[in-house]
Order: C-alpha cells, then structure tokens, then sequence
C-alpha cells in the first residue's frame, strides 16, 4: 500500500509563514470580491449569505464547476509565471519555488513534486486565490454574480442558456491554467438541487429563499456519530459524550445558518436514541437493565419487559426508554443540542 504525506520541517513552515505574511498584505486587496477563502475578514458563512442573496434576486439557475483535483493539479510553470507578474525579487520566486516542489514521503522515500501545492501547508490557499484571480476578474468583466471559496465556486443566472454559456466559457478560461473540470461533478442546475460548502437552498412560503444543510452533509455527520457511539467500541459513556460534544459544537457551529430546526430535532432524537442503545449495551445483562430502570423511575412491568428483551439494542432503545433516560439526562452529562 502506498502511503503518501507532505514531509515539511520546521524550517519549511517558518519560511511558508514569512512568505505569507510579505504577499497577502499585497496580493489580497487586489483579490475579487466575490472570493471569500482563506481571506482576512472573509468566511465560508459570508459566501453562503451572498449566494443565498444572488438566488433571491432572481438568479434561478447556478453554474456549479468541481475542480477535478485542484490542489494536486496546480501547474507550478503556470503559477509561477502569474507570481513573476507581480514579484520582482527573485530571491523570493525562488522560495515560492521551492515550496511548491517540496518532496512527499512515498514508502519511505522522499519524493519531489511537479505539480500540485503542499496539503495542510500556509501558503496554498493563498497561491490558489493568486491562481484562479484571472478567471474572477474575467467573470467580473462580463457582468456574472459569483461566490467562490477556494476552489470550490458557483456562477448564479437567469436562465440555463445563460449557464451553459458560462460553463463553456469556464471550461476555456481554466483550461488556459491547465485545469480540469470534473464533469460528472458539475452542473448548470437550480440552485436546490446542489450543494455550496455544505448547504443548500429551499424555497418557502412568499418565495423566500432559505438556506438548509446539504443531504450530504448531513448523511456525514451520521456517518460520524454511528462511529463515536458504536457499541463495540468498549468506550464509557461518559467519553462517549466528551466525543461527542467536541465534534457536534463544531458541527453546530458551522451550520448555524441553517433555516431548518425540525431537521435538527431530527437528528437530536436520532443521535440520543443511539446513546439510549449504547447505554443498554453497558449495563449488559437482564438484571442490571431491570434494576437500572427501575431506579430511574420505570414501572417493574416496563423495566421488566425491557429487561427480558436486552438483546433487540436499537428497538428497545426507545419508548419506555425514553422515560428512564429522558433528555433532560443527556443534557446533565453535557451531550449539546443541534436544535436550540
């Protein structure tokens, strides 16, 4: 198996970090407005909000373009020349130069690079807005409403004639970088049917336009929590719950601007059942559910048929459960809410 990684020593990371302290303060203000990554001042939320406001103004129909591989597909001969335009020391190309080139571990073998700006590394994002500045300023010049986030943009129109012109005329002004549009994944499309860094958009009542978390984002974060609170983990609940609570406030922070508080009442329920599953998992054996419950306020009948059925996790994880761990016991171990 072939494992591969950045290798950067310390030393690279200082230079990475001087380099990026010298250009953004340069390059940035020249950036688009309409790009919101890894910019001063700027937020994935920001962009999110100025989607939202392009689909409410009428613009009914996106131009949604996948990258194929961005990161690992930068032309270094093409980004240096764009960074030649703009820096007259040379000293400092030949840095740039050197980080792009910088090896990767390969079973066990240092690897140098053609392509591709280092993953995790300061300055990528920065030379990746440097990069795909062109294609904003081209965008801008023929009138288009845009957002994008690194590489990760949506061109918002009136009509899918107007989208498909956009697509093809994307597909020349990337391809002018030797970058690849991933067809399968991009689409001229309405706006509700794709996803824009982790949302999606719905129409209400009075045709307002609202902002909702994507079906993938959401089938993610289940994916996550299925593997923080699987029974054959051998982690107490306690631990379960600090797991838990560490990576739902991110998650609920990031998607606080979502206009759908059944969806996260949905998933609260959902992920408070699998937690009332793992807890009968815990306590094992027939007599320690009855006693459990029973301590917990059930009726000796109800704790007794829970008991008697310990085996069945998922579906006696719920109803008379529900009473014996309520959620006001979820809310004491510290367990957060997605619906607030």
């Amino acid at each position: 198996m072939q494992c591969e990684a950045d290798v950067p020593t310390v030393l690279d990371r200082l230079i990475q970090q001087c380099i990026l302290q010298v250009l953004q303060p340069q390059f940035d203000p020249t950036f688009s407005d309409h790009s919101y990554g890894f910019r001063p001042g700027r937020s994935a939320h920001q962009a999110v909000c100025a989607a939202q406001r392009y689909i409410q103004e009428g613009r009914r129909w996106v131009v949604d373009v996948d990258l194929e591989k961005f990161f690992d597909r930068v032309n270094h001969d093409v980004l240096m020349g764009k960074l030649a335009k703009r820096i007259e020391d040379k000293r400092m190309l030949r840095l740039i130069r050197r980080y792009l080139e910088a090896g990767i571990m390969a079973e066990g073998v240092v690897m140098y690079r053609h392509e591709g700006t280092p993953q995790g590394g300061p300055l990528s994002p920065l030379l990746a807005n440097l990069l795909l500045d062109d294609v904003d300023k081209e965008l801008e010049k023929r009138g288009h409403v845009f957002v994008r986030y690194a590489d990760d943009g949506n061109v918002y129109v009136k009509s899918r004639r107007a989208g498909e012109d956009v697509m093809e005329t994307l597909r020349r002004l990337y391809g002018k970088l030797r970058l690849h549009i991933n067809e399968s994944k991009s689409a001229v499309a309405r706006p509700w049917e794709r996803k824009f860094l982790g949302y999606s958009f719905w129409i209400a009542p009075g045709r307002k336009v609202k902002r909702s978390v994507a079906r993938k984002a959401l089938d993610a974060m289940k994916v996550k929590v299925r593997l923080l609170t699987r029974r054959s983990r051998g982690r107490s609940m306690p631990s379960v719950i600090a797991e838990l609570r560490t990576y739902l406030t991110g998650w609920k922070n990031y998607f606080k601007l979502a206009d759908t508080p059944g969806v996260f009442r949905d998933a609260d329920e959902w992920i408070r059942h699998r937690l009332r599953a793992l807890q009968l998992k815990h306590w094992k054996n027939e007599s320690t559910v009855y006693r459990e419950l029973l301590a917990r306020g059930l009726s000796p009948e109800k704790a007794d048929k829970v008991a008697r059925n310990t085996k069945s996790w998922w579906r006696n994880s719920s109803r008379n459960l529900n009473i014996a761990l309520p959620v006001s016991h979820f809310d004491a171990l510290g367990l957060p809410r997605l619906a607030t």
